[in-house]
């Protein structure tokens, strides 16, 4: 438990590949064995002119962020990642991203048969407890959304508190359930993110608000 393997990019390239292959070649990733955070780190490479499509993948992070400036606990053996993206938003609607993605994530690993749901805004639930979390940051130019950095994680052996869960406590639980690689579990995370990105782009948030809300969990 707790420990992160050497992440390959070729195998998580073929499981995006076998996912969703309009996206073959579509990411540009690279990983490291610790950052102070995802999200900082790919603001800096956008400085040098990176594009969409960019991922930072981490198997640690320093100083994770969680919305409203909150410290994300990111011990090593969780999925650690942040993706770039340029949609075409007014600032005021910044916040469908977030929905936009967590819809595509829970669909993606829904469809690998991880029961997920979701809490309002961000959060990622599973059997009750948090299994992670999506912060979104933007950059703007006028009123418009210029730039987007899209942060997720994702508790695979990670130690969790409490309120927490990660995957492999949940496939102990439930043998029935097919386990997967942190490749595969990237994999699904991007694929989500930008299946939820196109519907947003394409058909707008009232498409994906229905199906969100489904997802949604009830809390107190």
């Amino acid at each position: 438990m707790g420990e992160t393997p050497n992440l390959s990019i070729p195998r998580i390239e073929a499981a995006i590949a076998t996912l969703e292959p309009a996206l073959r070649g579509y990411f540009q990733i690279t990983v490291h064995k610790t950052v102070s955070s995802t999200n900082q780190l790919l603001w800096e490479r956008l400085e040098a002119g990176v594009q969409a499509g960019t991922v930072i993948l981490a198997s640690r992070q320093t100083s994770g962020r969680g919305q409203r400036g909150r410290h994300w606990l990111s011990e090593p053996g969780g999925l650690y990642l942040s993706l770039c993206a340029t949609p075409k938003l007014a600032a005021q609607d910044g916040p469908q991203l977030t929905i936009a993605s967590a819809w595509g994530i829970a669909r993606s690993l829904r469809d690998g048969q991880i029961p997920v749901s979701l809490k309002w805004l961000n959060d990622i639930f599973l059997q009750g407890r948090k299994l992670g979390g999506i912060l979104t940051e933007t950059r703007l130019q006028g009123d418009r959304i210029t730039t987007a950095v899209i942060g997720v994680g994702v508790n695979w052996t990670n130690r969790v508190p409490d309120v927490g869960i990660n995957l492999h406590q949940f496939w102990a639980n439930h043998p029935e359930s097919p386990s997967c690689s942190l490749e595969m579990l990237a994999a699904r995370v991007l694929v989500g993110i930008e299946w939820g990105l196109y519907r947003l782009e394409h058909r707008g948030i009232e498409a994906i608000r229905p199906e969100y809300e489904q997802f949604l969990k009830r809390f107190p």
